[in-house]
């Protein structure tokens, strides 16, 4: 192993700023550690006022949020679920926990969502379901993608875990699908360490979703009075988020605006920063269309190899400096081969993960320690 430097700036770094362990010691002071308790309850309401969706459960994780969206949708063995293949394992093992098959689709070269332009030519009269991925909280193009599932009667679900507060033609990310799901893992804007929730966008489909996440049960009903005692009425899991973490998540929820502000900062000093350099050595930054707004989750780079990828990790890396490439084709994994997938089928997805590199993205960052960022980089010879 080659003797490194100490990090001195790491890739992610989770930072408290606003009332997190003050409002972590309310709720240990009132005892209520488990899910669905005061501070649950707040932070759902605040995100349902902010994006204007009829509900928001909090979930133990994003994951578990994906997993309630094949509950939801009556997923079952032999239906197909269309996925990028450049996204995270969860997006797809949501599904294929129920019995459905993956169908793994390309992405577009300049956002890295899921390239709309190709999806009407996977569906079969299988297809159940469309799962969007809103790549670095860049929404994909949902009006052509509504459009294609409305002519067929599929759902369109959306895995927002980069996306929450971003914007497409106006409208909020997670808003568009039947149902979509966020994260609030530690690596996501807003954190509570590990956590995630629910977007309900069809009102008919609330009661069943408390009671899925409610192990099966209408527990929720019981505790708004409205039947007297709580049994076993569908299948689920234990999907709640600890109120403790929710506390520490509705602090972070009420300081949008300082979060945002220096996410924007972040990715507007790289951006103004590399341009140059990345012009004159043809690597890709970022594209954010006209009808986006984004979150300021992730700042990237594409590299023009995958040799030059590693290059410049290793470079980083001897400086202090953490960085990171990303997902890898979940086509051409053990368990997407298995599916079907194959060398070729998605060529965007295998050159974009052997060129993707992320970069130093976090609340702690100084310009200072981005100013080390962009001299690094600019120091690689290539």
């Amino acid at each position: 192993m080659p003797d490194y430097p100490p990090i001195q700036i790491p890739y992610n770094q989770p930072v408290i700023v606003g009332k997190e362990t003050e409002y972590i010691a309310e709720a240990i002071a009132a005892a209520k550690f488990s899910g669905d308790g005061p501070f649950t309850r707040r932070a759902s309401q605040l995100l349902e006022q902010q994006l204007g969706v009829p509900r928001v459960l909090l979930t133990s994780s994003c994951t578990h949020a994906l997993e309630m969206f094949a509950f939801l949708l009556d997923i079952r063995p032999e239906d197909e679920v269309i996925v990028p293949s450049f996204t995270f394992v969860s997006t797809v093992n949501a599904f294929v926990l129920r019995g459905a098959r993956p169908v793994f689709a390309d992405i577009r070269p300049d956002t890295l969502n899921l390239d709309e332009t190709r999806l009407e030519a996977l569906i079969t009269p299988n297809t159940r379901a469309i799962v969007p991925v809103h790549y670095a909280g860049v929404g994909c193009e949902m009006e052509t993608i509504l459009a294609v599932a409305n002519r067929h009667g599929i759902a369109v679900v959306e895995d927002n875990a980069h996306g929450l507060y971003g914007k497409y033609r106006g409208r909020y990310l997670g808003t568009f699908g039947v149902l979509a799901a966020q994260s609030f893992h530690e690596t996501k804007n807003f954190t509570c360490g590990e956590g995630g929730a629910l977007l309900i966008n069809d009102p008919g489909l609330v009661e069943r979703a408390e009671i899925i996440r409610e192990k099966g049960t209408n527990r929720s009903r019981f505790f708004r009075g409205q039947v007297d005692k709580y049994s076993w009425v569908d299948v689920g899991s234990s999907y709640l988020l600890s109120d403790l973490l929710a506390a520490f998540l509705l602090a972070q929820l009420e300081q949008r605006q300082k979060i945002q502000a220096h996410r924007r900062m972040v990715w507007e000093f790289y951006q103004t920063h590399l341009q140059d350099w990345a012009r004159a050595h043809a690597v890709q930054l970022p594209c954010v269309p006209e009808q986006c707004e984004q979150p300021y989750h992730m700042f990237y780079l594409l590299l023009p190899s995958l040799a030059l990828r590693q290059g410049l990790i290793e470079h980083l890396r001897q400086r202090g400096i953490n960085s990171v490439f990303h997902y890898l084709p979940l086509h051409l994994s053990e368990m997407g081969q298995r599916f079907g997938g194959q060398l070729g089928d998605c060529p965007v997805t295998e050159r974009v993960s052997d060129q993707l590199l992320r970069l130093p993205f976090h609340n702690a960052l100084t310009e200072a320690q981005l100013g080390q960022v962009v001299a690094a980089i600019q120091a690689y010879d290539f």
